[in-house]
């Protein structure tokens, strides 16, 4: 077969089997690091130094590429499963989801449709039923895992305009003018990014003095608005403070209004798998839908959010693609996945929590989760006993905020880029009320309490 064969590519030779060696070789040792690198990010200069020539008309062969990438490229890539990768919101994949996700891109499996993908169907509704009960949604609850917390934020949210429309053509109303969805402004930023996409409006309520939102303040939003609204969101975990909402108060408000309620759980929303944080979450079980980020509290690699509705026949009204060619599809009563969501092709992003999840059981998942909240409660002790350290607000979950007396953002940017330069630590600044402050946001259950009071001892 030449070089140039249509089949070269597919065909089974030494010289692909040499490709499935390198590559799984690396991945095999790459998994299995004691010592996870952090690394940092390359000037765009010298990664055209080192890395530019890759593609070629013959190519470069799978040992030289695999080459670039662990030496070159990788290197340029934060680990975010690194336990001193302490911003935004880390990723902590166990060593079960991360070897899982290499089957599932081996195996080649479409998980968009029950009739291409069923076993991979029923393994991803196993996870997505047994969460939907621990949040105390009914039976008969279920969803899709899409990308993440953007596209299932934006999912629910077409799904309950698409409710809303329903409903006030039943009442024989008309549409408002403007569709509305009311957030807090504490709420994440992917919902004002889905209202953009929707071409809706948000408006937002205030929060109280400790950053929630509560049902009175929803309320009278929505007696102001009246039947503009087709959505309440509520959030279980914000991602700079991790601060969960009065979600009951807010639920029972939107419930009775007969409006769409949304918990955007996608960072928080995991910990309430645990026995003791779980009345922070009261009001979940009231929820029209919810998401959770398994690739981040869930110990999944990247990308994929649990979207879950509680009755999923709405969400297959506003979603379903209609077309020829899907109609083999569409006009039998199966479970496809791409009915449930704005994306039609999906890989099956939820298996890899599946596997982990059936490996270890879920007391293993509760019992690191707990790690983590603990943890947070443990170093926010530390910090307010140092001098020239204090907390911004007490850590509810596992985000805790502080801040080094009398610096200024230049200060913090200075001291964060040290720290990564000399590869202890990634912690970026974060801001609140306009004021400079620091944040260590803490997922993986390697982060320890050395190695956060070690960071701290840099700060002196």
């Amino acid at each position: 077969m030449s070089a140039t064969s249509p089949a070269q590519m597919h065909a089974i030779s030494d010289e692909t089997r040499g490709t499935v060696d390198d590559v799984l070789d690396y991945a095999r040792r790459r998994a299995l690091y004691q010592d996870v690198p952090l690394d940092k990010p390359m000037t765009p200069r010298d990664l055209a130094r080192l890395a530019s020539g890759s593609i070629t008309a013959g190519g470069i062969g799978a040992r030289r590429a695999i080459a670039l990438f662990e030496n070159v490229l990788a290197p340029a890539c934060l680990s975010t499963d690194h336990p001193g990768y302490l911003s935004f919101i880390p990723s902590a994949p166990s060593k079960a989801a991360l070897a899982f996700d290499v089957v599932v891109s081996a195996s080649a499996v479409y998980g968009g449709s029950w009739m291409e993908g069923a076993g991979a169907v029923f393994a991803e509704n196993e996870v997505l039923h047994w969460l939907a009960a621990e949040f105390g949604m009914p039976e008969g609850s279920g969803g899709v895992f899409v990308q993440g917390g953007t596209i299932g934020n934006l999912s629910a949210l077409v799904t309950a305009r698409d409710a809303a429309r329903r409903r006030s053509r039943e009442a024989g109303r008309p549409d408002p003018a403007r569709w509305i969805v009311v957030c807090s402004a504490e709420a994440h930023s992917s919902i004002a990014s889905a209202a953009a996409v929707m071409d809706v409006d948000v408006a937002t309520a205030p929060v109280d003095a400790g950053g929630r939102l509560r049902g009175d303040a929803v309320a009278r939003v929505l007696d102001d608005l009246g039947d503009a609204v087709f959505a309440v969101v509520a959030t279980a975990g914000t991602t700079n403070f991790g601060i969960v909402d009065d979600i009951a108060s807010v639920g029972v408000e939107a419930n009775a209004r007969e409006v769409w309620f949304h918990v955007d759980g996608a960072y928080g929303l995991a910990a309430m798998l645990v026995e003791s944080a779980r009345p922070a979450f009261a009001g979940v079980e009231l929820a029209d839908s919810a998401i959770v980020d398994p690739h981040k509290w869930l110990f999944a690699p990247f990308d994929a959010c649990a979207l879950i509705y509680r009755e999923p026949a709405l969400a297959l009204s506003a979603h379903t693609q209609k077309a020829e060619y899907l109609d083999t599809l569409t006009d039998k009563p199966d479970w496809n996945p791409s009915d449930l969501a704005v994306q039609l092709t999906r890989r099956a992003r939820g298996l890899p929590l599946w596997f982990s999840l059936a490996t270890h059981g879920t007391e293993q998942y509760r019992a690191t989760i707990a790690y983590g909240i603990d943890l947070a409660r443990r170093i926010a002790d530390e910090i307010e006993s140092r001098d020239g350290l204090s907390l911004v607000r007490d850590p509810q979950l596992s985000v805790v905020v502080f801040r080094r007396e009398g610096w200024s953002a230049a200060d913090y940017a200075a001291w964060s880029d040290r720290l990564l330069d000399e590869q202890h630590a990634f912690v970026v600044p974060s801001s609140h009320a306009g004021e400079p402050v620091l944040r260590f946001a803490i997922v993986s259950p390697l982060t320890t309490f050395e190695l956060l009071t070690g960071i701290l001892d840099t700060l002196a």
